[in-house]
């Protein structure tokens, strides 16, 4: 074996130890089903910081996402921003899911919702819900490793990889369900904040042996102005781009606020699918990874809301934001010159030609690969590290999604209807078997059918996002019935799958629409016709006795979360500065971007701050949107400890013993 493959087998035996130690432990530690699944409601505040980012940025964020920058350049590294939109969720919705949690005794968001809503046909859809968002989004992250594994395994000696793809990605699935089966979510917890770590310093490392490859900051950015000026990827308005997006480059331009050119998703978008529409409601996709109900169960799983606000402000949109903003960039833009892009080489502008083939554009998540094979000869013990560090990527989200749905099966199917007394034990034997069920559903997937691994895959954070509208009725809207709600939730996902891929697959031949009609994601119209639906139905379903009993919920979020009235004067603001901050950062005003530091094809020299225009735009809403979120999070106290102490009326409902909570 080369010095390569050696050190990548040796720091993958020191990872999998790591996570085995804390699979043990945490069963040790797992004496009731609360325990198991919520840990206990006892996670620290910087176990719960470091775990919840590595939930929220998985392997995509680590593999994916350099190389979408790398294919459609500056348009699409708005999507950095999910740093900002994914917490901003949390913000909004953790707090008041804690309280509830504490206060009744909740272990499952399905039990939540049934008790609020008094209705079971809204828990069954947060199962569905749940199980598919894990299932494709596992087999997605499982797949990935093992993608990766057989790519770094690849010798003189074995042209195919030394690990085989699948049987990589089924060893490597094997040990995350040992300890995820095993420990439960604080075992989760504890390796999640090792994987943290990981997925930031792997892509740091990645970004600098880019920028060195590239020649340097000096030497990058100037290759981005010729390229600016360049007749390569530019669009005309003449081809039917309209509102604002320019006679622009298209690696450095937003195509403008919407593609009505692109009719109803049946056309091929000019100048890019990176309309402002589209990345405001890719970023409603992405929201509902917070949104989801494994988040709920994250929430239930921390003592107090103290870590809500370092998590969504310091952790994510600081620390992880100012990462991809930058080293993210730097990845993706830098192939450009590296050899990727042919129409770059063929015109001259290449740095260097040689170091990554153009047949990456074929497979942009390859881009990362071929950065670590830059270093194999002279640094193979940086490859090594740099493999476990997209590994854990991969695990973080996957193995936090294991263990909630396993734990979604067990209280919302197993106990609400096939065994109501179910004790402890019991409660936790299933809780395995689900995670069980659950992985190898995905292993299923992804190995013996990835075109339906990838239309499912496409579903997961659409369908994720569909939750805010009865998380929104139980956190702040009393007005929203049981009816509207579960109306609403169902419509919307139907939509969602209706306007994605698999709708196309299944109902392509009768459907008028393409895939995101309008360059509209298929997020926005699940959400739009969710809100539609939802109110419609409330307004015809209201009825005295429902609404008195949510009122009681309500009553005791407006006791123990309201604001103090010195600050209830800032409530117009916060609604202007969050309005303000995503039409302009992640919505139609984005085009504004285009040229306000300098007009993209006049090159550096004309450039406000000596880089493009775009990119320093995003580099300023990056830096309003931290702002936006320590505003929300601290001084409106979305995400701060309750001055007034939260009781609980039950210690732990994981025992069918304990009383059924009470208002």
């Amino acid at each position: 074996m080369t010095p390569k493959v050696v050190w990548l087998f040796i720091f993958v035996i020191l990872y999998w130890g790591y996570c085995i130690f804390w699979g043990i432990r945490g069963a040790r530690l797992a004496r009731t089903a609360s325990d198991y699944f919520i840990a206990g409601r006892k996670l620290s505040l910087w176990v719960f910081v470091l775990a919840a980012t590595a939930t929220s940025y998985s392997g995509w964020t680590f593999m994916g996402h350099p190389g979408l920058v790398y294919r459609d350049g500056f348009q699409y590294a708005y999507a950095s921003f999910y740093t900002i939109a994914i917490p901003f969720t949390g913000v909004i919705f953790l707090k008041r899911q804690w309280m509830l949690g504490k206060r009744f005794g909740y272990v499952t968001p399905g039990e939540m919702l049934a008790d609020y809503f008094q209705g079971d046909a809204i828990r069954i859809l947060s199962v569905v819900v749940a199980l598919s968002f894990s299932i494709p989004y596992l087999g997605v992250q499982l797949g990935a490793s093992g993608y990766l594994f057989n790519v770094l395994t690849i010798t003189p000696a074995y042209p195919n990889g030394l690990v085989g793809e699948d049987f990589g990605m089924w060893v490597l699935s094997f040990v995350v369900l040992i300890y995820v089966a095993s420990g439960g979510l604080r075992a989760v917890a504890y390796v999640d904040t090792m994987q943290c770590i990981l997925l930031w310093l792997g892509i740091v490392i990645v970004g600098a042996i880019a920028l060195n490859a590239v020649g340097g900051w000096n030497a990058l950015n100037m290759a981005l102005s010729n390229l600016a000026q360049s007749d390569v990827g530019r669009w005309g308005t003449t081809q039917g781009v309209s509102y604002s997006g320019g006679d622009y480059n298209a690696y450095f331009a937003v195509p403008g606020v919407i593609q009505w050119t692109a009719g109803l998703g049946k056309e091929t978008p000019v100048g890019g699918i990176w309309t402002g529409m589209m990345i405001l409601t890719y970023m409603f996709a992405l929201m509902g990874i917070q949104a989801a109900p494994a988040f709920t169960m994250w929430a239930f799983s921390n003592s107090n809301p103290a870590p809500f606000a370092p998590q969504a402000v310091w952790a994510s949109a600081v620390w992880i934001g100012g990462t991809l903003v930058f080293f993210t960039a730097f990845q993706g833009m830098a192939a450009q010159f590296l050899g990727a892009n042919p129409l770059v080489t063929q015109a001259g502008m290449a740095v260097n030609a040689t170091l990554i083939p153009a047949a990456v554009a074929q497979n942009p998540d390859s881009l990362v690969p071929y950065y670590f094979n830059l270093i194999a000869e002279s640094m193979p013990w940086l490859v090594g590290l740099l493999a476990v560090c997209a590994l854990a990527a991969m695990q973080s989200t996957g193995a936090a999604y294991m263990s909630t749905a396993g734990g979604i099966l067990t209280r919302d199917l197993y106990k609400r209807y096939l065994n109501p007394s179910a004790t402890h034990v019991t409660q936790k034997l299933f809780g395995r078997l689900g995670v069980a069920f659950i992985v190898v559903c995905a292993l299923l997937v992804a190995t013996y059918s990835r075109d339906a691994l990838v239309l499912l895959g496409g579903l997961a954070v659409a369908f994720g996002f569909q939750m805010w509208v009865p998380l929104g009725a139980i956190c702040y809207i009393p007005w929203i019935t049981r009816a509207g709600a579960t109306w609403g939730l169902g419509v919307g996902l139907v939509v969602v799958a209706l306007t994605d891929s698999i709708g196309q697959t299944l109902f392509g031949s009768v459907l008028p629409w393409g895939r995101w009609p309008l360059t509209i994601h298929s997020a926005g119209w699940g959400i739009l016709c969710n809100v539609v639906v939802c109110v419609l139905v409330s307004a015809l379903t209201q009825e005295s006795r429902q609404h008195t009993h949510r009122m009681k919920f309500h009553a005791f979020l407006r006791d123990h979360a309201r604001l103090p009235p010195r600050k209830r004067r800032l409530a117009p603001l916060a609604w202007l500065l969050t309005i303000s901050w995503f039409f302009l950062a992640i919505g139609p005003g984005v085009v504004i971007g285009n040229w306000f530091f300098g007009e993209p094809s006049a090159g550096r020299d004309a450039w406000t701050f000596g880089i493009p225009s775009i990119w320093a735009w995003q580099i300023l809403f990056w830096v309003l949107g931290i702002a936006l979120l320590w505003f929300l999070a601290y001084r409106m106290e979305m995400s701060t400890v309750p001055a007034k102490d939260v009781e609980a009326l039950v210690d732990d409902i994981g025992d069918a013993s304990m009383p059924k909570p009470t208002l």
